[in-house]
Order: C-alpha cells, then sequence, then structure tokens
C-alpha cells in the first residue's frame, strides 16, 4: 500500500515536498516513480528513481525544477517541488516497481502499485 502527501495550493515560483510512504512489502526491493495527470491530459511520468537512489529519471518539463529522493530506512520516496509554475497543477500519484536490477523504470505498465493521488494546485 502506498500512500502519498503533501499536496496543496501554492503560488507560481513557491515551492512543495511530496511524500509517499510504503506498507506491507521490502521498500528497498521496489524502483519507485511520481506520476501527475492534469485535466484532459494524458498521465505522464514527472521522476523516476532506482531501488537504491543512484539513478533517477526527470522529465523534461521538471528538470533543475524537482527532485525525487528516498529513505529506505523510512520506506517514503519525496518528490521535492521548486518554482512550480501553473502547468505543474496535477493530481500527483507515486508508483512501486518491484524490479531486480538498478534501474528505473520509465513506462506506467512497469509499476505494479499505485498509491492515491495528491493535488498540486499552482496560481498564478
Amino acid at each position: 500500500q502506498l500512500q502519498a502527501s503533501g499536496g496543496g495550493l501554492v503560488q507560481a515560483g513557491g515551492s512543495l515536498r511530496l511524500s509517499c510512504t510504503a506498507s506491507g512489502r521490502t521498500f528497498s526491493d521496489y524502483a519507485m516513480g511520481w506520476f501527475r495527470q492534469a485535466p484532459g491530459k494524458e498521465r505522464e511520468l514527472v521522476a523516476a528513481l532506482s531501488r537504491g537512489g543512484s539513478v533517477k529519471f526527470y522529465a523534461d518539463s521538471v528538470k533543475g525544477r524537482f527532485t525525487i529522493s528516498r529513505d529506505n530506512a523510512k520506506n517514503t520516496v519525496y518528490l521535492q517541488m521548486n518554482s512550480l509554475k501553473p502547468e505543474d497543477t496535477a493530481v500527483y500519484c507515486c508508483a512501486a516497481a518491484h524490479t531486480v536490477t538498478g534501474a528505473v523504470v520509465r513506462t506506467a505498465v512497469g509499476y505494479n502499485s499505485w498509491g492515491q493521488g495528491t493535488l498540486v494546485t499552482v496560481s498564478s
């Protein structure tokens, strides 16, 4: 089970940190990802992280502004979002992919478990 939190309303230029805590699994066996879906748009992968945290992927739209990290001791993955823009407004969702490799998982079909979404609204 994945539990996401940290969404909210923020002004453009502001910051938020999303958290996603896993239970009932060996967290370090899973690559993690954050997806988002804005109204009328398809779901997109925002950031992904390997099991050990050494390999990261970011969508071009968030590079340099968002940072994904994990604390395996706390079974938690984070998404630090800085310099937020109105176009970042979306429902953000975390996902877990069981894997035996050190790679990131870049497609939604590769993820086994999904958390509930948390809404991020960025006002202009």
